[in-house]
C-alpha cells in the first residue's frame, strides 16, 4: 500500500513539473512572438544609459528562463558597449551620442574605458552631449567628455574627491564572543585588520590614500582636459563642494547650461538635423547592441582568444560571476588546441580568493605559454589571487585606474569559544593522534596556529617566487613591493608589476604583435552553459536574491551582510584583496 501511495505521488509530481515547464515555454514563445525587430533610422541619436550592471563579459544566455524573466536585460558587457560605440562612429544613421545616466553601474576602470571610446567617437566630428538631473561623481566623470554638459536647473553635481570606508569588528567580537582567528603574512594585508583592531593602521591608511590619490589624479586630469580647466581648479571645486547646485556648477564651468530636459531635447534635434516640430529619434545603447552592433564583423581566419576571468576566485567549476579553475583551464586548453587561435588575452577582473585555484590557473598559463603568446588585460581590479593568475603572462597591461598588487596571503577561522562559555556550552574532543587539531568551541592552540602559519608562509613564498619569475625580478625586489600592498595601475607600472597602461584593445593589439599577425578576429571564452538541474537549483522568479535582500535590509546593511558572508565561506589559505573596496 505504501509503495502504491509513493508511486502515485511520484507520477502526480512528474505531471505537475511537466505542466509547469509547458506553461513556461508557452510564455517564452509568446514573448518571442511579441518582440519587434529594432531598426536604426536616419538622424538617430544613440543614448548611453549605464544603469544596468556592466560586466567585462556578459554573454546573452540562450536559457529560455532568462529570456522570460528578463535576466539578460539586467547586465551589459563592456566588450559589447565598446564595440557598439566603435560601430556607431561609422554608422551613417547615428548622428551623435547623448549621455543621459543618473548613475554608472560600472567600475572606475570600466567607466574610463567607455569614456575613452566616446572620446574616439568625437574624433569623427559627430556630436556628444550630456544631460542629467543629478550627476554623481562617476556619472560626471563620464559626462565631462561631452562637447556640452547640461544640468537640470535644480540639479547638482556630486564632486568631492574619492573616499573609501572600512568597517572594524573587534568590539563586536568582544561583545558577542564570536571571534575570527587570523593568520597572515604581509604588513599591508589588511583584509583581516578589521578583526584585529578598532581603527585603521598607519600602513593601511598609507596604501588606501596612495591608490585613491592616484585614481583621483587620473580622473581629474581627464576632466580638466575635457572642460578646459586645470587640476588645481578642479581640486579647489572638490574641496569647497563648488558644484553642489546648478548656479555654482555654471559659475565654476562644470556645466555649460542649466536647462530642463525638453530644452535639452531641442538642442539634440538641432545637432541631429531634425526639425524642432518633428520627433527626436533616439535608440538606447542596449537596443543598439541588440541589432548586432555589439559585434565587430571580421572574416579573418586568424583568431585571438580573449578569456574572461571575472569575480572572486573559488575552488571548483566557476561561472559568469566567479572564477573557478575548471572553466578557465578548459578555456585555455580549448584556445591553445585550436589551429586558428594565434594568441591569448586573459582579461582579469578579480579581487582574488582561493590560493590553490590561483596556482592551478597559473600552471595552466605556464603550459599555454609554451605554444602561444599570453597577454593579460586588467580591468577594475586584478589583485592578490587576481594578480597571481596574471603574473606569468608575456605582457601585463592595466588600466591607469586598475586596483592591483596585494601580493600577500591570509587565513581566517571562526571561533566561538567565548560565546560558548558565556551561554554554558562545553565541547569535549576525543582523538586518536597527537597532531594539533582545531575546534571552534575551544581557543586556538599555539601548536595549531604554528602549523597554520607555516601554511600561510609557504603560500606567500610560492606567490612571491611566481611573481619574481614572471616579472623577471628578484625575490627581494618583489617582497619589497608585496607584503599585501595595494597599488593603482599607474603605481603598479612604476614598481614593475605591469608593463603598460591601456585597455583590452591595447592588450589585443599587443598579443597580435607577439603572434606576428595583423589580420585577426576575436573569439571570446569561456562558454557558460547551465544544465537543467543547475537552472532549477537557482530559479529566477520576479527578482534575484540580492535584489530582495537589498530591498529588505537597505544597501548599506546588505554590504555589511555581504562582507560577513564572504568571510564565513573562506576555506583554506587565501590570496585576496585586503577588503571590499567601495570607492565613492
Amino acid at each position: 500500500m505504501k509503495f502504491l501511495r509513493n508511486l502515485v505521488a511520484s507520477i502526480l509530481g512528474s505531471f505537475i513539473a511537466l505542466g509547469l515547464i509547458f506553461i513556461l515555454f508557452l510564455l517564452f514563445a509568446v514573448s518571442l512572438s511579441e518582440s519587434e525587430e529594432t531598426v536604426v533610422k536616419k538622424n538617430t541619436v544613440l543614448v548611453i544609459e549605464l544603469d544596468k550592471i556592466v560586466k567585462d563579459f556578459a554573454p546573452k544566455s540562450d536559457d529560455p528562463f532568462d529570456e522570460i524573466f528578463g535576466a539578460n536585460n539586467k547586465k551589459m558587457g563592456l566588450n559589447e558597449i565598446l564595440n557598439a560605440i566603435e560601430n556607431a562612429k561609422y554608422d551613417s544613421n547615428i548622428e551623435g551620442i547623448s549621455i543621459h545616466t543618473l548613475g554608472v553601474n560600472a567600475g572606475i576602470a570600466q567607466t574610463q574605458a567607455i569614456r575613452n571610446k566616446i572620446e574616439e567617437f568625437q574624433e569623427t566630428g559627430k556630436f556628444v552631449k550630456a544631460y542629467a538631473d543629478i550627476y554623481d561623481q562617476k556619472a560626471y566623470y563620464l559626462a565631462s567628455v561631452a562637447d556640452s554638459v547640461f544640468l537640470n536647473p535644480v540639479g547638482e553635481i556630486e564632486f568631492k574627491g574619492l573616499s573609501s570606508e572600512v568597517l572594524f569588528y573587534k568590539n563586536l567580537q568582544d561583545k558577542t564572543g564570536v571571534k575570527m582567528e587570523v593568520i597572515r603574512h604581509g604588513k599591508y594585508k589588511s583584509a583581516v585588520e578589521p578583526f584585529l583592531a578598532n581603527e585603521m593602521s598607519d600602513n593601511n591608511r598609507e596604501q588606501i590614500s596612495s591608490f585613491l590619490n592616484a585614481i583621483w589624479g587620473e580622473m581629474v586630469t581627464e576632466i580638466a582636459e575635457s572642460r578646459d580647466k586645470t587640476s588645481s581648479e578642479l581640486n579647489k571645486i572638490a574641496d569647497g563642494l563648488l558644484s553642489r547646485n546648478a548656479k555654482l556648477a555654471i559659475e565654476n564651468k562644470m556645466v555649460d547650461e542649466a536647462i530642463y530636459f525638453d530644452t535639452y531635447e531641442e538642442k539634440l534635434k538641432l545637432a541631429a538635423g531634425v526639425p524642432l516640430k518633428s520627433k527626436l529619434r533616439t535608440i538606447k545603447l542596449q537596443d543598439y547592441i541588440s541589432t548586432g552592433k555589439g559585434r565587430v564583423v571580421n572574416t579573418a581566419s586568424n583568431r585571438i582568444a580573449v578569456i574572461y576571468a571575472q569575480g572572486e576566485i573559488i575552488y571548483g567549476k566557476g561561472n559568469e560571476d566567479v572564477i573557478g579553475q575548471e572553466l578557465i583551464i578548459n578555456a585555455l586548453r580549448k584556445a591553445r588546441s585550436s589551429n586558428s587561435v594565434k594568441a591569448i588575452v586573459l582579461r582579469v577582473n578579480s579581487p582574488g580568493g582561493s590560493a590553490l585555484t590561483s596556482e592551478l590557473i597559473w600552471r595552466e598559463i605556464e603550459l599555454t605559454k609554451e605554444k602561444l603568446p599570453v597577454v593579460v588585460s586588467m580591468g577594475n581590479v586584478a589583485a592578490s589571487g587576481g594578480y597571481y593568475i596574471a603574473c606569468n603572462a608575456h605582457k601585463i597591461i592595466a588600466e591607469p585606474t586598475t586596483i592591483t598588487g596585494s601580493i600577500g596571503v591570509f587565513g581566517v577561522i571562526p571561533n566561538i569559544s567565548k560565546l560558548a562559555e558565556n551561554i554554558g556550552v562545553n565541547a569535549e574532543q576525543v582523538k586518536t593522534n597527537k597532531g594539533p587539531d582545531y575546534s571552534g568551541f575551544e581557543p586556538m592552540t599555539h601548536a595549531f596556529r604554528t602549523v597554520t602559519q607555516e601554511g600561510v608562509e609557504f603560500v606567500y613564498t610560492t606567490f612571491v617566487n611566481r611573481v619574481a619569475a614572471g616579472r623577471n625580478m628578484t625575490v627581494e625586489e618583489v617582497d619589497n613591493i608585496a607584503q599585501g600592498r595595494v597599488w593603482s595601475g599607474i603605481e603598479a607600472k612604476k614598481v614593475g608589476l605591469v608593463d603598460e597602461l591601456g585597455g583590452l584593445k591595447d592588450a589585443v593589439i599587443e598579443a597580435a604583435g607577439l603572434a606576428g599577425i595583423t589580420d585577426y578576429r576575436i573569439r571570446n571564452y569561456p562558454s557558460y552553459k547551465i544544465d537543467f538541474e543547475e537552472r532549477f537549483s537557482d530559479f529566477p522568479f520576479a527578482a534575484t536574491k540580492e535584489e530582495l535582500l537589498i530591498e529588505e535590509f537597505g544597501e548599506e546593511n546588505y554590504k555589511l551582510y555581504q562582507t560577513l558572508k564572504q568571510f564565513s565561506k573562506i576555506s583554506g589559505v587565501q590570496a585576496r584583496l585586503p577588503y571590499v573596496i567601495d570607492i565613492h
